[in-house]
């Protein structure tokens, strides 16, 4: 299985993007994915989670309300939509994909990782 996130680049403070990670060489749609992220100098923190069937979504409080994690299983290929960007959004943001299909926020239960896509959000 591979991942390939892209859709990162430089915004202005209140500006949008969106990210989106295209997963090939599974047969089946039916794994949960996520998105982290990693800030300069910081751990790696979970950002959002979406289950296999896109039905059933969670957030990290940071981003509640901003951002939205979406999924075309048609397209094997998973979406993060980033409103009113912060400073503090500035990160590399990685996307990883679950087999157990659990929505899980914790790293260590997901099984593949794309190579991340720098957000750099400007004040």
């Amino acid at each position: 299985v591979q991942l390939q996130a892209f859709g990162g680049g430089l915004v202005q403070a209140g500006g949008s993007l969106r990210l989106s990670c295209a997963a090939s060489g599974h047969t089946s749609s039916r794994y949960g994915m996520g998105w982290f992220r990693q800030a300069p100098g910081k751990e790696r923190e979970f950002v959002a989670v979406i289950s296999w069937s896109g039905g059933n979504t969670y957030y990290a409080d940071s981003v509640k309300g901003r951002f939205t994690i979406s999924r075309d299983n048609a397209k094997n290929t998973v979406y993060l939509q980033m409103n009113s960007l912060k400073p503090e959004d500035t990160a590399v943001y990685y996307c990883a994909l679950d087999l157990s299909a659990v929505l899980t926020t914790q790293e260590g239960r997901y099984d593949y990782w794309g190579q991340g896509t720098l957000v750099t959000v400007s004040s």
